[in-house]
């Protein structure tokens, strides 16, 4: 990833008797390469996740608290507040949303103002720790903590170039979202001061259902509706590797070219969204566990986890409505070998 840093600090958060404690940075970290490399490991990770969430600042009137963050941004990025002081007062605010909410978190808060392409990005990251075992200079066994980068949870990343350049958008600000039942995105958005705006997963999972109707209701040959739901896949993937947004009119326009039909896919979108009382996004970052249920029928309950791919339906997978039954022919090779292990039957 190709990515200048302009400005970056670590603050430390750690634990004693009981309480959560912070330790200061008085200045900026030095860039060079061990820095560099963090950074992109980090931004990888981030961009991999597939739940995020999009958000903007917390506007008067709003319901909420918008919290101090946002004006100590604004005074950092007029100068009124220079880099190492805004990045202090966000840490000290972090402490303050740790304390109210009982939370015990040891690690480090990473701040970064960096330059991606034209873009520019302010990334807040707490990135947790880890107990681990190395081997010290004497070749002796020794205990270090090394940071988890992998299991990152609680980061925002600021587009200060749509912040400043619209500020009436309402997803300049993205985030990780936490995983079912735990509201760590939502400390973190208190801390920020910003609310969540647009429901990435619930739109994809508009654009998925449309695309199954419209396939449908255009009277394709099965091969042909998998054929259309296969392409929409890999266009929405691939803009969602490239961090790019879905846009309805240019997937309707690759439908339109491979399956030219009465009414256009952009147009049928908008009537099934009124159909449905839903909201018609023209375009919006994918949800990338959604994106799957183009491509693939998953599910699980009673203790039975099943997925494959809608091409082996009618294949190698039958499935029959009336006794709700589904039969599979050719089960996947260590599937087979833990069954045959199982009733003691060779191989």
């Amino acid at each position: 990833m190709q990515l200048r840093i302009e400005e970056s600090i670590i603050h430390q958060f750690y634990q004693n008797d009981g309480q959560v404690g912070l330790r200061l940075a008085p200045s900026a970290l030095t860039e060079d390469d061990q820095l560099h490399d963090l950074l992109v490991e980090l931004t990888d990770v981030y961009t991999s996740k597939p739940a995020k969430g999009y958000a903007s600042f917390i506007k008067e009137g709003e319901e909420g608290e918008p919290g101090p963050f946002p004006e100590q941004l604004t005074s950092w990025y007029d100068g009124q507040l220079d880099f190492v002081e805004f990045s202090q007062q966000s840490a000290k605010l972090l402490l303050e949303e740790l304390q109210n909410y009982n939370l015990l978190e040891a690690g480090f808060l990473l701040v970064t103002r960096y330059q991606h392409i034209s873009t520019e990005y302010l990334l807040v990251c707490f990135l947790p720790v880890k107990e681990g075992v190395t081997i010290n200079p004497d070749l002796a066994v020794d205990r270090s903590s090394q940071l988890d980068i992998t299991k990152v949870q609680l980061a925002a990343r600021i587009d200060l170039t749509e912040w400043k350049t619209a500020p009436e958008s309402e997803r300049y600000i993205s985030f990780i979202k936490g995983r079912a039942g735990r509201k760590v995105s939502d400390f973190f958005l208190d801390f920020l001061g910003c609310t969540e705006r647009l429901n990435s997963k619930a739109h994809t999972q508009q654009l998925v259902d449309s695309v199954q109707e419209y396939a449908k209701q255009s009277e394709l040959e099965n091969e042909q509706r998998q054929a259309l739901s296969k392409a929409a896949y890999e266009y929405c993937d691939d803009q969602w590797k490239q961090g790019d947004t879905v846009k309805i009119k240019d997937l309707s326009e690759q439908f339109a070219e491979a399956y030219p039909a009465e009414k256009s896919f952009e147009s049928f979108s908008k009537d099934f969204a009124e159909q449905n009382s839903r909201e018609l996004v023209d375009d919006f970052p994918a949800d990338k566990s959604t994106l799957r249920k183009l491509v693939k029928f998953q599910g699980q309950g009673g203790g039975v986890s099943v997925g494959f791919d809608h091409t082996a339906l009618g294949e190698r997978v039958h499935y029959d409505a009336a006794t709700d039954t589904l039969t599979i022919n050719g089960t996947p090779p260590n599937l087979r070998d833990q069954l045959r292990r199982y009733f003691g039957i060779d191989s």
